[in-house]
């Protein structure tokens, strides 16, 4: 069985109900969940969450919402592993062991089904534990710099002050669409982050973190720009 578990908490702070907040005429949360059953890839795509509101939603786009994620699981303090663990244990409970499970999350609007079974692909053939989206810092890391308590600026790595650009190493960060992981390394909670995972490759231009107003606002443009060249994109 495949699974895909899209983890949508309730009680979001810094944007109120952004799990279900209006993105470009759809709830956010139906953007991922169009994806992830545009992709092909799964016997079940459910969504995990404390919130009876966000469940109608989910189911009313496709979703299945088979259990009311537990309070000690839906604070702010909680991470995304032993969330997708308590999913992938209540379907071996249930007699439907997962071997293959992928978490999307809520807010990934631009994430695509392409890309979701191209991280299968990419999991299966590296033999992996995880496979999830990356993609790459615009400016080079090394040249980095920080403000100090007396309102200066200072490097981060001064030592790279004089490396030509080209010189150095390219560096990437999370692109917060999916994760791609086998069933055993979610229950082990294995480490995302380190030599067991692999990177699934995206353009800068479809990465957006939604965080802010700021973030949000930015994430509509964007949407709305590759929508309208949808062909080039």
């Amino acid at each position: 069985m495949r699974l895909a578990v899209i983890p949508a908490r309730g009680g979001s702070k810094r944007i109120p109900r952004k799990n279900i907040k209006p993105f470009c005429g759809k709830p956010m949360i139906a953007w991922p969940i169009e994806a992830a059953l545009d992709s092909g890839c799964f016997d079940a795509v459910i969504v995990s969450t404390d919130d009876t509101q966000i469940a109608e939603v989910a189911k009313a786009h496709g979703a299945l919402v088979p259990f009311i994620r537990p309070d000690d699981l839906s604070d702010d303090h909680t991470g995304t592993l032993p969330v997708i663990r308590h999913a992938v244990q209540w379907f071996i409970n249930a007699g439907q062991p997962p071997l293959e499970v992928c978490c999307i999350y809520a807010t990934a609007p631009f994430v695509t089904g392409e890309s979701i079974r191209e991280g299968l692909k990419i999991l299966r053939r590296t033999s992996a534990d995880y496979a999830f989206t990356v993609t790459s810092y615009a400016f080079p890391i090394q040249r980095a710099v920080r403000l100090t308590e007396h309102g200066r600026v200072e490097m981060f790595q001064p030592e790279q002050f004089n490396t030509r650009s080209q010189d150095l190493a390219e560096a990437y960060h999370d692109a917060g669409q999916f994760y791609w992981g086998v069933a055993d390394a979610w229950l082990e909670s294995r480490p995302l982050f380190g030599c067991g995972s692999a990177p699934v490759m995206l353009p800068r231009h479809r990465v957006q973190d939604i965080d802010t107003s700021e973030d949000w606002l930015r994430a509509e443009w964007m949407f709305k720009a590759m929508s309208s060249s949808a062909p080039h994109v």
